[in-house]
């Protein structure tokens, strides 16, 4: 008797309990991101993008934020994921980036541990970082984008990322391809100096343009590896196979857009088809890898003294290795920026 009736008011102290434990305020886990990130704009398309890596799982639950025609926001730190929303909420109504977050920091009791950037479609930004208790941490901004980090193993790291992005203005390549590669850069110089915790990375473009996305809000990218030992890797590997890259795959004998690539490349250096019309993307077999192609692929590599058929190579090899000389010898030629611009539409990610 004794010990159903300790059970029973086990039960009533149980359900006594204040249901705050059930808010998210109470959720387990703190939702802090110590991290670096980029957000920008591309004025040229009217793109909108994030991208940012943490040893964190899940930052792209968290960090970024985009609007179509409006702008872009990273919240990180000790995150306070409203600020994504309202300050996209201003920027649309026409408030300036630095008077809205102004405007939100003084409200908000937990400023000094809130890391923040902003920027809109017309190129205005601004930025927070806080005062707390952290390791390195800082920001800094330029034409188009605002970089931020916090516990970071020094300033290189956003200096690595904002010239990456600067290097890549008014090159003909898709925002979201160009903030990976910024990330990337940060990533390599040693990035979040923590070591030993679950890693996770990124990125999120919004486009307002019609017909570029397949869903109301505009989004064309949204990629988030929520846990891996490589994250940014691991980033680049998807939007590559999304996208259909040229060198995403082994190509031996396959069809999809990355042969067309191929083609395009291959008749530019005049390996393939030489002086007819550039092959159209959406002409019969224009993404089937037939023998002609082959014996175009087996040409350059001879040529190019990576070995063909029966010299270390099987017929119609076209690896990484590859890729990257048929993008030297473009380079050499003075065309590689015509072929990247002819890949734009190709290789556009709407999903």
């Amino acid at each position: 008797m004794f010990v159903i009736m300790k059970r029973a008011l086990l039960l009533l102290i149980a359900f006594a309990a204040p249901l705050s434990a059930q808010v998210p305020a109470e959720w387990r886990d703190s939702l802090v991101f110590h991290t670096f990130s980029i957000a920008a704009i591309d004025p040229r398309t009217g793109e909108v993008g994030v991208a940012v890596t943490t040893r964190v799982p899940c930052v792209g639950n968290g960090v970024p934020w985009v609007r179509a025609g409006v702008g872009a926001v990273a919240t990180q730190a000790s995150t306070r994921t409203e600020y994504g929303n309202e300050l996209l909420d201003a920027l649309a109504k026409g408030e300036a980036p630095d008077a809205a977050l102004k405007r939100l920091l003084a409200a908000d009791s937990g400023a000094a541990q809130r890391q923040i950037g902003v920027i809109d479609i017309h190129g205005r930004s601004a930025q927070h970082t806080g005062t707390g208790p952290q390791d390195w941490k800082g920001n800094r901004a330029g034409k188009n984008y605002v970089t931020q980090g916090n516990v970071l193993v020094g300033p290189q790291v956003l200096e690595a990322v904002a010239k990456s992005f600067e290097a890549s203005e008014g090159q003909p390549r898709h925002l979201s391809d160009r903030l990976i590669d910024a990330i990337a850069a940060g990533h390599a110089q040693g990035g979040d100096q923590r070591h030993g915790l679950r890693q996770s990375a990124a990125v999120i473009v919004a486009d307002s343009r019609a017909g570029m996305s397949r869903r109301t809000d505009g989004v064309t990218t949204n990629i988030s590896v929520c846990e891996n030992p490589e994250p940014v890797a691991e980033l680049r590997r998807i939007y590559d196979a999304i996208s259909q890259t040229l060198g995403y795959r082994t190509l031996q004998q396959f069809s999809g857009g990355d042969i067309w690539q191929l083609k395009v490349m291959l008749q530019t250096l005049g390996f393939y088809h030489k002086g007819e019309p550039l092959i159209d993307a959406r002409g019969p077999n224009a993404n089937v890898y037939t023998p002609d192609v082959f014996t175009a692929v087996d040409a350059f590599r001879v040529s190019d003294k990576l070995g063909g058929p029966g010299v270390g190579a099987p017929s119609g090899l076209v690896d990484a290795e590859t890729v990257a000389h048929l993008w030297a010898a473009l380079e050499r030629a003075g065309k590689a920026s015509t072929v990247r611009e002819q890949f734009l539409e190709i290789t556009r990610v709407r999903r």
